[in-house]
């Protein structure tokens, strides 16, 4: 199924301060969501934040943070599972769009237990591989494994980008294309 930007709801999962410092290449997380952040405000897609006990993991990071939308609800949670947060779900289904693009850390933990939730929920669930990360290379495998096995899409940053687009030729081409110079 090809990701479309007018289905689709591009969700960020505990991106935070404490927990980054400890992820395996947590500076392409940080990157490739931004470029996903940059590239969903641009073709008007919705976007959903979460953070895992911010109070002890800290907010979600500066880099991240500066890029959200004005209007986009940080839903804090103790849930390992973004949705078993109720006000995740409320606010999910009150977007009403079928797609939704998963990433964030940790890919074995907190990204892959709100996968398999969205996945029970009906959803068509994209992760995007190369912006989801855990503190070993192995956990994040392991994570990629278990999700495609479970119906999950595994997607990269440019394909994202370059589906939601649809064609060159137009405005936002060149606005979201340059995202990947």
């Amino acid at each position: 199924m090809i990701l479309r930007a007018q289905e689709s709801v591009l969700v960020v999962v505990d991106v935070q301060e404490r927990l980054l410092p400890a992820i395996h290449e947590s500076g392409r997380v940080v990157r490739n969501a931004g470029m996903l952040l940059k590239a969903a405000d641009a073709l008007s897609v919705p976007v959903l934040v979460t953070e895992q006990y911010p109070r002890g993991l800290g907010p979600t990071v500066e880099a991240v943070r500066a890029l959200l939308p004005a209007a986009t609800p940080v839903i804090e949670k103790i849930t390992f599972a973004s949705t078993g947060e109720p006000a995740f779900t409320a606010a999910l289904e009150e977007l009403s769009r079928p797609q939704v693009v998963l990433c964030g850390t940790e890919a074995h933990v907190c990204v892959l237990q709100t996968a398999l939730g969205l996945r029970q929920l009906g959803y068509a669930v994209h992760l995007v591989a190369d912006a989801v990360s855990s503190r070993t290379p192995a956990n994040h495998a392991a994570a990629i494994d278990r999700l495609r096995a479970a119906g999950v899409t595994i997607v990269t940053t440019e394909m994202v980008l370059f589906e939601w687009m649809e064609r060159a030729g137009t405005p936002v081409f060149k606005v979201v294309s340059a995202l990947v110079k």
